[in-house]
């Protein structure tokens, strides 16, 4: 362990929240996420849906007990604003790649909105060999630094909404919002290769994830000019993550029985599935209710550690 590495450790604190970081370009979200984590002097960190690191925009840190929770915004829809440049395909399908093709570019607004109507709802798409889906244990971008050419397959994504925001000579952006696992830069490709001029990606920009969106996010500067109290002010609590689940309001006896492992029971009135809890307006994590049974799914560290000392008095 380096001198760096353990004065880190030293200064790092317990902090549960989410924070709402506006990425910029070039950096990874790793990197991205190591910088606001030092910032915040957060023990534990991490984030939710990669951007590569071209692409900039929304990307949520989670601290703490946050990060028990963020399957619900992986599985979230996106929204992005993305720009192609049209008439040159490239190896990588956006502007890290060398051009491969370049073709004469004749389209209109008209052509445009037809082609970016037949991508409304379910799609297939190919995930691209520059990507991170993993084969065999490896993402398949090692494989196609080797030169290697993986078979994949096709996926299914949905497209919610797209939409024309600028066409100027070979510059085409638009906007998106679209189901997890959807890959804009392929998007872009299919897109540009329906006008009949292929094309790149050029830019991109996250704008919302689930009912969280860009515009409350703070950038790398703002928070560099900030200090702790003011930092720690930009928080967002944990139940956020999970505000579009159903909640479920128990007493401290009731919390404390489900914190040792016992199912509760409820009337048929309440349906099943999960549910947001709380206990005493406290939100203690979350569980499921099956069959007028509610059983923990994951609850908060500190709800644990209270029901151990309590039992152990």
């Amino acid at each position: 362990m380096t001198k760096k590495t353990e004065q880190f450790r030293r200064i790092t604190r317990p902090l549960d929240g989410v924070l709402l970081f506006d990425k910029p370009p070039e950096l990874s979200s790793n990197t991205a996420l190591q910088k606001v984590r030092r910032l915040l002097k957060a023990e534990k960190a991490g984030h939710t849906g990669t951007l590569d690191p071209l692409a900039t925009g929304l990307l949520p840190v989670c601290f703490g007990e946050a990060t028990k929770f963020t399957t619900a915004l992986l599985d979230a829809d996106k929204r992005y604003r993305a720009t192609i440049r049209l008439g040159q395909r490239t190896t990588t399908g956006d502007a890290e790649g060398e051009v491969i093709e370049e073709r004469p570019v004749a389209v209109d607004e008209a052509q445009v909105l037809t082609v970016l109507a037949t991508f409304m709802g379910e799609t297939r798409q190919l995930p691209p060999m520059h990507s991170a889906i993993k084969h065999q244990g490896k993402p398949l971008y090692e494989y196609i630094r080797k030169g290697e050419t993986v078979e994949r397959e096709l996926r299914t994504v949905i497209i919610r909404e797209l939409k024309l925001e600028r066409l100027a000579g070979n510059e085409l952006e638009f906007s998106v919002l679209c189901s997890k696992g959807t890959y804009v830069r392929t998007l872009a490709e299919d897109i540009s290769e329906k006008l009949g001029c292929g094309g790149h990606l050029i830019a991109l920009r996250r704008t919302g994830i689930g009912e969280f969106s860009l515009s409350d996010a703070y950038t790398l500067a703002q928070l560099e000019e900030m200090d702790e109290t003011q930092r720690d002010a930009c928080l967002l609590p944990l139940d956020r993550l999970v505000r579009n689940l159903p909640s479920l309001e128990l007493d401290e006896v009731q919390a404390n029985r489900l914190a040792q492992g016992q199912r509760l029971g409820f009337r048929d009135s309440h349906p099943d599935g999960k549910r947001r809890l709380y206990a005493s307006g406290r939100f203690i994590g979350l569980g499921e209710l099956e069959s007028g049974r509610l059983a923990a799914s994951r609850l908060l560290s500190s709800v644990a550690k209270e029901a151990a000392q309590r039992e152990s008095t």
